[in-house]
């Protein structure tokens, strides 16, 4: 019978101690492999012959990549291996993640360090949509934009700077190398929090069992626990000349080192106004067509009005209330964009669409039917508990792929909910402090309730707002446009949400999403002491306003 020895890590092979032939019993070297500048021995894990050495000195490989074969007539300690029959792989795990996102690799090395032996497949790259063509490309990309603003504006702070441009393949280039910097990390902390990742799409043969089929190799893994965090897919509308070459999404959008001059927006949701204000700095004429009666329409309206002055003072165009009927490619390599606005007809000529319509749960392959997993009717997600547990006692889901809430944070967070539960610690998960934040300039970032779901729900609340243009370190900052603003329920005086439209807004919202977490009043935060000059005092500003009065605002 045939084994196979396949790498433990992504790197270079340079050193090879056998040759064809050789005769090895178990733990003798076969060969030595540095990674990120350690060095990994090659063992061997059962006694035979090495039939046939696939690589050589100097060779790159990947994790799980086969290095040699070995001819054994030790069935037993074959069977009993990790990769058997030259062709299939048998592992045993405690618990078996489908998908190496934001909640799968946390969950990983949440079950790793609580013990367990994990196992995570991933059939793409580590880090998911959000590390490799969402959160982190879009924010490296926005700020590029924003150190751009910044140059061209150099005068407003005493500065001179002439001859001001940009090089868009330097900046796609930047973005790429902060994206490899912060996968690499993963792939380093899986390696040392001893989880084994296995590189293919994962399918479920019954409840505990899960396939991994590659081009070289079938994998079979039987695993005590499942959880499966497979994310979401792009949606794209049901628009005829949806399918032109001139009609992009955003991870293909995020590679763009030709800008085009005129871009229209498919949604005028977070992801599409995003890329709207960071391609509006770049010089791109932006329209925005969105269906729903403004652009982001989950924030309460003060905060519409603000971010759609700002959109407009930037050149950017805004049709809502409009439905696109068509894209239609002319001679010139341009497309027309047919769509109603207001029920009139409009056309706009661009060089490129971006559709920016959405996400949904992807769990595509996955063979749920076999096991029984039920699909929420409500999310037309996996449907789940508030433990992250599915109708399957033993299948656990989170992230995208339940459609709670699409957002990183809160998947990597159902990721810990469920290690924990898996491995017998009662946790619930809570979403009633759940923040998020929306990278336009200015920044928006939000917690708890706004102000129109407080309103529906018939809460007894109260309101109050402090402006940047009143804040020092703003004004120093050259940052003055937006506000706070902050909700609290009158009877208890607990604070229960609060917005931000202004500068730093999305790191600024950390304290109130602790406030509301952790039930605190207004009067309890009005006692505590902030630091000056900061932007934080904003918050001390807003909460004042409920216990006697701002101070620097009349």
């Amino acid at each position: 019978m045939l084994y196979e020895v396949v790498s433990p890590k992504q790197g270079t092979i340079f050193n090879v101690n056998v040759k064809v032939g050789d005769v090895v019993k178990p733990d003798d070297e076969l060969a030595a492999l540095e990674a990120k500048k350690e060095v990994s021995i090659v063992t061997a894990e059962c006694s035979g012959k090495i039939e046939e050495i696939l690589v050589s000195e100097g060779m790159e490989v990947n994790v799980q990549d086969v290095l040699f074969k070995i001819k054994s007539d030790n069935q037993e300690a074959v069977a009993n291996s990790e990769h058997t029959n030259a062709d299939v792989a048998i592992l045993e795990s405690d618990i078996t993640i489908i998908g190496g996102g934001p909640a799968g690799y946390i969950a990983a090395i949440k079950a790793a360090k609580l013990g367990a032996k994990v196992v995570l497949v991933e059939e793409n790259v580590l880090g998911g949509t959000c590390l490799n063509w969402g959160c982190i490309p879009t924010k490296a990309i926005v700020r590029s934009a924003e150190v751009y603003n910044e140059m061209k504006e150099a005068s407003k702070y005493g500065l001179n700077a002439n001859g001001i441009n940009f090089d868009m393949s330097e900046i796609i280039e930047r973005k790429n190398i902060i994206v490899k910097r912060l996968v690499n990390g993963i792939e380093y902390l899986m390696d040392k929090n001893n989880v084994n990742i296995i590189s293919g799409q994962g399918r479920f043969i019954d409840k505990n069992t899960i396939e991994v089929i590659t081009k070289n190799k079938k994998t079979l893994i039987h695993s005590k626990n499942i959880i499966i965090a497979t994310g979401s897919e792009t949606v794209s509308l049901p628009i005829a000349g949806a399918d032109s070459k001139n009609v992009l999404t955003s991870k293909e959008m995020l590679d763009k080192k030709d800008l085009p001059k005129k871009l229209a927006i498919i949604g005028g949701g977070v992801i599409g106004m995003e890329f709207a204000f960071a391609f509006a700095s770049f010089g791109v004429k932006v329209a925005v067509i969105e269906y729903m009666d403004s652009v982001l329409p989950m924030l309460d309206n003060d905060l519409i009005k603000e971010i759609t002055r700002k959109a407009k003072s930037k050149g950017i165009k805004l049709y809502t209330s409009s439905e696109v009927k068509e894209i239609v490619d002319t001679e010139d390599s341009e497309s027309i964009v047919k769509f109603i606005f207001k029920g009139t007809p409009k056309y706009i000529a661009v060089d490129k669409v971006l559709m920016s319509v959405g996400r949904k749960p992807y769990f595509k392959d996955l063979n749920l039917e076999e096991v029984g997993v039920e699909i929420s009717n409500e999310t037309r997600g996996i449907q789940v508990n508030d433990k992250m547990q599915t109708n399957i006692d033993n299948i656990y889901a989170i992230g995208d792929v339940t459609n709670k809430i699409q957002l990183a944070h809160v998947a990597s967070h159902q990721g810990i909910v469920a290690v924990e539960n898996i491995l017998g610690t009662n946790h619930k998960m809570d979403y009633s402090a759940i923040p998020s934040a929306i990278f336009t300039h200015p920044e928006i970032a939000s917690v708890g309730l706004s102000e129109k779901d407080a309103r529906k729900q018939d809460i007894n609340i109260e309101i109050s707002k402090f402006p940047y243009a009143a804040n020092g370190k703003a004004l120093a900052m050259g940052e003055e446009d937006g506000f706070i603003k902050i909700i609290k329920e009158k009877d208890s005086k607990k604070i229960i949400g609060a917005s931000i439209i202004g500068f730093n807004a999305a790191d600024l919202l950390a304290t109130l999403t602790v406030a509301i977490k952790n039930n605190l009043t207004s009067e309890e935060i009005a006692k505590t002491v902030f630091a000056h000059p900061t932007t934080a005092e904003i918050i001390h500003e807003g909460v004042l306003a409920f216990e006697g009065g701002a101070f620097h605002i009349a």
